[in-house]
């Protein structure tokens, strides 16, 4: 009896002492935060989410004409182009760059404002854009950005394209946003004083313990070709930090070799003369799918997987649903056979172009499985893109009371968000 009392009484302390705790703001924080790690980890361990392999069915629900009737009545959400009648079969030639000047073989900006990530969730993204527009005398601050670009604290990705609405809806700035970009793209605009903002994957420590691929912004505010380094503000690791040219690269290839440049309205016409054939934005696609076409037959492993998402992603800017379904399919081909442990599982959080190629190409049920296993691999799925896919495929498929279920977890997730309300309004349904 003795026993059994005294550990009633440590019950009771404990208890006491967890209550006591959870009073204290910061106390409270800290173990809440242990608490949600170790709940992850223990989701990790007995589902991890690198096992699972998304399979295509590749069976189009559509006629070639029901598809082009379904892709031209569509509406589209903003973070993709209006669908074209047809879509393009063949892949544009890019025109070839002109010679470029000569480049000096070092240059450096200074004036960028470092600002890191740490401290608030999923920060990446808010921390890296508030250095792009420092240089340029901005006096906010990331959490300004945040607010705006993630009404909700633990939403799992910011994409490009909302960091570029970000800038045209609250600063006096311009910003351009394109795709295919080279190292020597990226010297030229540092060389000529503009920071390049880059989004890149990296393997680091997430909150399972385990080290993961996972995507990851960037400015570069300077290169050193002696000894082949790019300076970055890393807003993760430090000012500063070097990066040599290949780990760069390969890291770039993972977004499509995406980049954003903000610059001063007066300076449209230098910023284009920079962009050179980029500055049309059809054009940049289509040299980033002629890239990807080419790293097809240069790549193995990972950079493959890379290589064919990132064709059919180019894809899907040049409205071609149906190749770019093809290459999803065989980039996620590629991914069933890599280790599980080099598999990038957060790919859709970041990247959502297979849900564009497989909806507009008739095959809801691969939107269906595709977002679902994406929501499920996520400990916690805060991705309102993979919710809002879910919910038109679903209602594709004559499920209306899911699609609704969905859209509104999509805006639970992210309050505002434009496609999933105008998808509510389509369906007569009150957000």
């Amino acid at each position: 009896m003795k026993i059994i009392k005294r550990l009633l009484l440590a019950a009771g302390a404990l208890l006491l002492l967890v209550v006591i705790s959870l009073a204290i703001p910061p106390l409270r924080e800290r173990i809440l935060y242990r608490v949600n790690e170790w709940s992850i980890r223990l989701q990790y361990a007995l589902d991890p989410p690198e096992e699972q392999v998304f399979v295509p069915l590749a069976t189009p629900e559509l006629t070639i004409e029901q598809l082009e009737t379904s892709v031209a009545g569509a509406v589209t959400p903003t973070l993709a182009p209006t669908p074209s009648v047809t879509p393009v079969v063949d892949l544009p030639s890019a025109q070839p760059s002109p010679t470029p000047l000569p480049l000096p073989a070092q240059a450096s900006i200074s004036g960028v404002k470092y600002v890191d990530q740490h401290g608030l969730w999923n920060y990446c993204a808010p921390a890296n854009l508030a250095m792009a527009l420092s240089f340029w005398g901005w006096q906010g601050d990331r959490t300004d950005i945040g607010k705006w670009v993630k009404p909700y604290e633990k939403d799992k990705n910011v994409m490009p394209y909302e960091l570029a609405d970000y800038v045209t809806a609250n600063t006096n700035l311009s910003v351009a946003v394109r795709s295919g970009g080279t190292l020597t793209l990226i010297k030229t605009f540092v060389a000529a004083g503009y920071p390049v903002l880059i989004e890149k994957g990296a393997v680091m420590q997430d909150i399972s313990g385990k080290n993961s691929w996972m995507g990851h912004y960037t400015v570069v505010t300077g290169y050193d070709d002696a000894a082949s380094v790019f300076t970055t503000q890393d807003s993760y690791y430090e000012a500063n930090y070097p990066v040599d040219y290949s780990t760069l690269l390969g890291g770039w290839r993972s977004f499509n070799y995406v980049f954003l440049i903000v610059y001063p309205p007066e300076r449209e016409d230098q910023v284009m003369a920079l962009l050179g054939p980029y500055a049309d934005a059809t054009q940049a696609l289509q040299i980033a799918a002629q890239t990807a076409s080419e790293e097809i037959y240069t790549t193995s492993g990972n950079d493959l997987f890379f290589a064919w998402y990132n064709r059919g992603t180019s894809l899907v800017g040049l409205q071609d649903y149906l190749g770019a379904a093809s290459a999803y399919d065989e980039a996620f081909r590629v991914y069933a056979g890599l280790p599980a442990k080099d598999r990038p599982w957060r790919i859709v959080w970041y990247q959502t172009g297979p849900y564009f190629a497989y909806y507009f190409s008739g095959r809801y049920a691969d939107v269906n499985a595709l977002a679902t296993q994406t929501i499920d691999a996520a400990s916690e799925p805060y991705i309102e893109e993979s919710f809002y896919w879910r919910a038109r495929a679903r209602e594709a498929m004559g499920d209306r009371d899911g699609a609704v279920a969905d859209l509104r977890t999509s805006l639970e997730y992210h309050p505002g968000f434009q496609p999933s309300l105008g998808e509510m309004t389509a369906l007569g349904v009150t957000p």
